[in-house]
């Protein structure tokens, strides 16, 4: 099943293309709510509204999906967990010694999420800002101290997510959750696959493009950590609760991003989006 976010934040369900608002059917009132997110309410008791979609989908309103605005598909998760360093090729290209197996994680602001279509706001015009590349899953059920063997039964499902990040340098030396966590600087969607319609989310192809070039291609086969293993870590440290969304690293590839860039990137199972990049001076001047 594909499920999606779209336009004021209405609850989707696409099937080829068309998209079905389901959200008021299942969730009456309580779909009006400005803090109210249809899919993390979804995602916590989806084995109760399941038979729901499925036997009354075609009774809700429908719309062509080229005519509704895709936004990410989780509103505003709990958290964003990140895995730095988990492909040996951007371990190489980054020169760094240490992987995500040692590292562990680190956490992304939610509010820097954004949706297909979006824009990457750069919030200085003279430092040097990256597109890495990332598929990411949403987590179904509260998870704690969980094993590798169980990992898959608290992935609800999986997603396309561009984690942007501010560059160190010379001068500068933040620490990676504040150059990761700006406004803008997580890109996500188009929506959620539900785990069934991923046979190995460990053997997927993914490529990303800057202006229809290609800068990162490569299979998620090549990471470090599997997927089951990254949930074990993390559980082990922080309980994981439903709409949390994981990120599971990078590949080679990683290059700098500017003012006027479209950025494209496409995951196999799972489909595409783009989004704009703008300096914030910019993007200020046209408000």
């Amino acid at each position: 099943m594909k499920l999606a976010l779209f336009n004021d934040f209405q609850l989707g369900v696409i099937v080829d293309d068309v998209i079905y608002e389901i959200g008021s059917r299942l969730f009456g009132h309580l779909h009006q709510g400005v803090s109210f997110c249809p899919m993390t309410q979804l995602i916590a008791e989806f084995d109760v509204y399941r038979p729901e979609i499925e036997n009354h989908l075609h009774e809700c309103p429908a719309y062509a999906l080229a005519d509704v605005r895709l936004r990410q598909p989780v509103k505003k998760p709990g958290k964003i967990v990140a895995a730095p360093v988990n492909y040996v090729s951007h371990q190489k290209e980054m020169k760094v010694e240490h992987t995500a197996r040692g590292l562990g994680f680190f956490l992304k602001a939610p509010s820097s999420i954004i949706g297909p279509g979006d824009t990457i706001v750069l919030p200085d015009p003279n430092r040097r800002f990256d597109h890495e590349l990332e598929l990411a899953f949403v987590i179904g059920k509260t998870a704690k101290n969980v094993k590798a063997e169980n990992a898959y039964e608290y992935i609800f499902g999986y997603t396309g997510l561009i984690d942007v990040t501010l560059r160190p340098d010379d001068v500068h030396h933040e620490e990676r959750c504040l150059r990761k966590s700006f406004d803008t600087f997580t890109p996500m969607g188009p929506w959620i696959v539900t785990k069934e319609e991923i046979g190995d989310p460990n053997n997927v192809n993914m490529v990303l493009t800057v202006n229809g070039e290609v800068r990162q291609k490569v299979n998620t086969k090549e990471m470090i950590c599997s997927i089951a293993e990254l949930i074990e870590i993390y559980s082990r440290v922080m309980t994981l609760e439903p709409g949390d969304v994981i990120t599971t690293g990078t590949p080679d590839g990683v290059g700098p991003i500017h003012d006027g860039d479209v950025i494209r990137m496409e995951i196999e199972g799972i489909g595409g989006y783009s989004v704009h990049v703008a300096l914030a001076s910019r993007t200020a001047a046209l408000r």
